[in-house]
C-alpha cells in the first residue's frame, strides 16, 4: 500500500500501513468523523486492517483459477470494420484521407477504398460492445476535419470480440490475416 504518510492525506504513515494497524489519530480530523460519525477509538490506539472481497463482479476466466481473476468491466479488445459511402471523391485525395486516418488513429490495421465507399478494420479497447461501437459511430465524423476524409455517411458497422474474430479466422470466414495491414484500393 503506498502512502505519503502526511497528516493530511488521510493515510497511515508506511510503517503503520506495513505492519498492517492504522493508528488513530494519524489521519486529519475530517476523515476521523466519517459521514458525521465522531472514531470510536481514542489517540494512538490502533486499529486492524481489513481487506473487502472481490465481490460478484470478478470471475476468474475459465481455466485461470483464482490468479487470473479480472473484473468484467475491463476494456477488452474488439474488432471493427466500419464501412462509409457517398458521392465520388478523388482516389489520390481519399487515399492520402485514410493514410492520415491511419496515423492519427494508432490501432487501424486496414482500409480499402473506391471513388464511392470505403472499408476501415482496426482494433478498439472498450469496456463493452457498446462503447466500441460508440467510438466507431463518431470515428468517420471526428477524423473528418484532422484527416480530410469525404464527407460520405455510415452504411454499416459490424463490432466483434477477439476470441469471434480468431474463431471465425479459425473457420476460414473473415478477412485472412495475411491481409495487407494498411491503405489499398478494392
Amino acid at each position: 500500500m503506498a502512502s505519503s504518510g502526511s497528516p493530511s492525506s488521510g493515510r497511515a504513515s508506511s510503517g503503520s500501513a506495513s505492519s498492517g494497524r492504522v493508528t488513530s489519530g494519524t489521519a486529519s480530523s475530517g476523515a476521523a468523523s466519517f459521514a458525521g460519525r465522531p472514531s470510536s477509538r481514542a489517540a494512538g490506539e490502533e486499529r486492524a486492517l481489513t481487506s473487502v472481497a472481490a465481490g460478484d463482479r470478478y470471475r476468474a476466466p475459465e481455466g485461470d483459477g483464482p490468479e487470473g481473476a479480472r473484473p468484467q468491466d475491463l476494456p477488452r479488445l474488439w474488432h471493427v470494420t466500419l464501412s462509409v459511402s457517398g458521392e465520388e471523391a478523388d482516389l489520390k485525395e481519399l487515399r492520402r484521407a485514410l493514410e492520415q486516418l491511419a496515423h492519427d488513429h494508432p490501432f487501424l490495421l486496414t482500409s480499402r477504398y473506391a471513388v464511392d465507399h470505403a472499408e476501415i478494420r482496426y482494433w478498439e479497447e472498450a469496456r463493452d460492445l457498446h462503447d466500441a461501437a460508440a467510438v466507431a459511430l463518431r470515428l468517420w465524423g471526428e477524423h473528418r476535419q484532422t484527416a480530410g476524409l469525404p464527407p460520405w455517411e455510415i452504411v454499416g458497422l459490424e463490432v466483434i470480440d477477439r476470441q469471434t474474430y480468431h474463431q471465425r479466422l479459425a473457420e476460414g470466414y473473415g478477412p485472412l490475416p495475411a491481409t495487407p495491414v494498411g491503405v489499398h484500393p478494392f
